[in-house]
């Protein structure tokens, strides 16, 4: 009988790559998903004898591929499949062909495999021979996989999706931020398994990292590690400064794809610079891209508790200035984080679904720069105990602020201790929506309500420890209020605040009931402070200041108007153009104070986006793009990026030279779309007066010929 020899492979790329929801990432060389079988044929130098003739396949990943580490499989071929183990099985036979169905386990270690055939030739003696490469990721589709999400309308959302919107601001004005997170970009999935060969456990064991590849909570670890840069070369260094001039300004990204590419183009050097949104968007393509649900999740005025224990203090001063007391406590306006979908067998029974995953470097988890995956519901329970980090999670959703006033260096009363003013209007893309979902119902009960102190007391004492036994401190938690006050004192905005113009406001003074002044007339001596508000939940100096008095009779309400002049607050903010306005109110009568804060996002200009009717893939797409400068002065070295995957390839940059206040701008460009389906374009607009003047398009383009 003739030698059984193997002539060439046919891995069916197409036919695998669309049954295995990859084809986005390219038809040109296999990706499958762990736990579903794909086809592969093989062309041999005779016909395939079952009785006789005997193959057995070997599939390998990593730098030492071992059985007992996982990361090699020698099985052979079989008629019918065997159980959740890797197996070649259900052939048949066509003349000189055999069309073989490969298995691979839903707990297989996920990355870049080589397959090879090992042919037995008789009195023990056998040829192996290569047969290509393949890479293998995570599948939500298998309920067999720890990742697996049985909605299709949410695995469309969260994995398949390539653009979304990150929610910024403040929980009183929060703004989407459209976002190119381009996960199947061909060169993504190659970038996303270079971070995870530069991880600190893969230098340290080669092999030992890559036999734990097949544990989804291992991987977020790694990767939640890797997104920035504190430890390793990992991908973004970040920046809360103000100086961006070695790098690119966190407002200035458009998309994840331009800062992996230049990751790995530059020798795997951490690209300048990321902030907490950042961070969570590159996380969230290199998640979706690996096969794990995850989407962006925004938390505004989250904590950040270095000590545990649940509070954050403020200090004013009687001048309402925001001090910057050297302390490593701090509110964010907002901070942004991932969640990942996936079972908790390391957990007892009931913690599995969304995780909280946050690569932002804010404290270190077990030695290194990572947190999660922490359970959402363990955090809703105050279940602290539970790994990953889910007391630093808790207090940023549910810390309480306590304000005080400083006088002489000294804290000498508490203005305010507020337990419901930290994790607000936690937010994230809705399913299938341009809309935003607010999740804060996920993460604990109504503010206000007794389960919510419950579940905050039965967390401190888990926290606190033996710190907790002393009971005043575990009294101030519980405490839901505060003592009242003689006047009820509120800022509000006049108007929509606009950079560039004067912001106008008004303070309302309401004499209400108390216990130690019941009756009668009060007078109020009211100092404002208007101070530039950084992300960090931060101040700088003031910009701004008032003095005025205030007469108020019982039951009566008094409106004044504030002026905040456009003078008084040019050349001095932040990128992101935040405000916060404080004044405290001292009661005459009672040597007591009041506080009142506002704080004030100002908006940018705005731009618009059209596009010819119909968009085609290969044909060209006229956009235009207008920009008016509603400013009262010019805007100089204006630059715009247009960025989209699927309708360009990388970026478009042009510039724009100097937009004169009260100008319009026309940009037409034409485009060529790459891929067919649902699009964004994204199109940002900087320049050196206003950092993110950004819009999109949602764009559909039919296939090619579909005419």
């Amino acid at each position: 009988m003739a030698t059984l020899e193997l002539r060439s492979v046919d891995l069916h790329t197409r036919r695998n790559n669309k049954e295995h929801h990859t084809q986005e990432m390219g038809l040109k060389r296999l990706i499958v998903r762990r736990g579903q079988a794909f086809a592969i044929s093989l062309h041999l130098s005779r016909p395939f004898r079952p009785g006789s003739d005997s193959i057995t396949f070997v599939a390998e990943t990593g730098p030492e591929p071992t059985e007992l580490l996982g990361t090699k499989a020698t099985f052979s071929l079989t008629q019918a499949r065997q159980g959740n183990n890797w197996s070649a099985s259900e052939f048949t036979v066509d003349a000189n062909s055999l069309l073989v169905s490969l298995f691979t386990p839903a707990s297989a270690v996920i990355g870049p495999y080589t397959l090879k055939l090992k042919i037995s030739q008789g009195q023990g003696q056998s040829v192996t021979q290569p047969m290509g490469t393949f890479i293998l990721l995570f599948n939500p589709w298998s309920a067999e996989d720890d990742v697996y999400l049985p909605s299709e309308i949410l695995l469309q959302e969260y994995i398949m999706m390539d653009y979304g919107f990150i929610y910024k601001g403040h929980e009183k004005f929060i703004t989407s931020w459209p976002w190119n997170y381009g996960q199947f970009e061909e060169d993504i999935i190659d970038i996303c398994f270079e971070i995870l060969n530069k991880s600190l456990y893969f230098l340290e064991n080669p092999s030992k990292d890559y036999s734990q590849r097949n544990d989804v909570v291992y991987i977020c670890r790694v990767v939640s590690a890797m997104i920035n840069s504190n430890d390793d070369n990992g991908v973004l260094q970040g920046n809360w400064g103000e100086n961006y001039s070695l790098g690119v300004s966190p407002l200035e990204w458009n998309g994840s794809v331009a800062i992996l590419r230049q990751w790995s183009a530059r020798g795997r050097q951490p690209v300048k610079y990321g902030q907490c949104w950042v961070f969570a968007a590159v996380m969230c393509t290199v998640m979706r891209c690996l096969g794990v649900p995850t989407r962006v999740v925004s938390n505004f005025r989250s904590a950040h508790n270095v000590d545990g224990n649940l509070t954050i203090d403020t200090y004013y001063d009687q001048n309402a200035e925001m001090l910057p007391i050297k302390i490593r406590d701090k509110i964010w306006n907002f901070h942004v984080w991932n969640e990942c979908w996936m079972i908790r067998k390391d957990l007892p029974p009931g913690y599995n679904g969304w995780q909280v995953l946050d690569p932002t470097p804010q404290q270190t988890s077990q030695g290194l720069f990572c947190c999660g995956p922490a359970s959402v519901k363990a955090i809703r329970e105050g279940e602290v105990h539970m790994d990953y980090d889910t007391p630093f999670v808790y207090a940023e959703v549910n810390a309480d602020e306590v304000i005080w006033l400083l006088r002489d260096g000294q804290a000498k009363e508490i203005l305010a201790h507020n337990t419901s003013s930290i994790g607000k209007e936690i937010s994230t893309k809705m399913v299938g929506s341009e809309e935003r979902q607010n999740i804060t119902s996920s993460y604990k009960y109504p503010e206000g309500s007794s389960e919510e102190r419950s579940i905050f007391m039965k967390a401190a004492r888990k926290m606190l420890g033996s710190r907790g036994a002393s009971s005043p401190f575990l009294d101030l938690l519980g405490s839901g209020g505060f003592q009242n006050q003689p006047a009820q004192l509120q800022l509000h905005l006049a108007r929509t605040p606009e950079w560039g113009h004067d912001l106008l406001l008004r303070l309302h003074a309401r004499r209400v009931h108390n216990r130690t002044h019941p009756r009668g007339p009060i007078s109020l001596l009211v100092r404002f402070c208007a101070q530039p508000l950084l992300h960090k939940g931060g101040t700088w100096e003031p910009l701004w200041n008032l003095t005025m008095h205030l007469h108020l009779d019982f039951g009566k309400e008094v409106q004044w108007p504030l002026v905040l002049p456009y003078s008084s607050y040019r050349n001095k903010l932040t990128d992101e153009k935040l405000i916060r306005v404080s004044a405290i109110a001292e009661v005459q009568e009672m040597g007591s104070f009041i506080l009142v804060l506002k704080d004030i996002s100002l908006e940018p200009p705005h731009l618009s986006i059209e596009v010819s009717k119909r968009a085609e893939v290969g044909k060209a797409l006229e956009v235009h793009v207008t920009l008016t400068n509603t400013l009262s002065m010019a805007l100089s070295n204006c630059t715009m990026v247009l960025e989209g995957s699927g309708l360009i390839n990388g970026q478009i940059s042009k510039n724009l030279g100097t937009l004169v206040a009260e100008h319009t701008i026309h940009v037409q460009l034409d485009l060529y779309p790459i891929k067919s389906g649902p699009r964004q374009l994204q199109v940002l607009v900087s320049s050196k007066e206003i950092k993110e003047i950004k819009g999109y398009k949602h764009i559909f383009v039919e296939a090619a010929g579909a005419s």
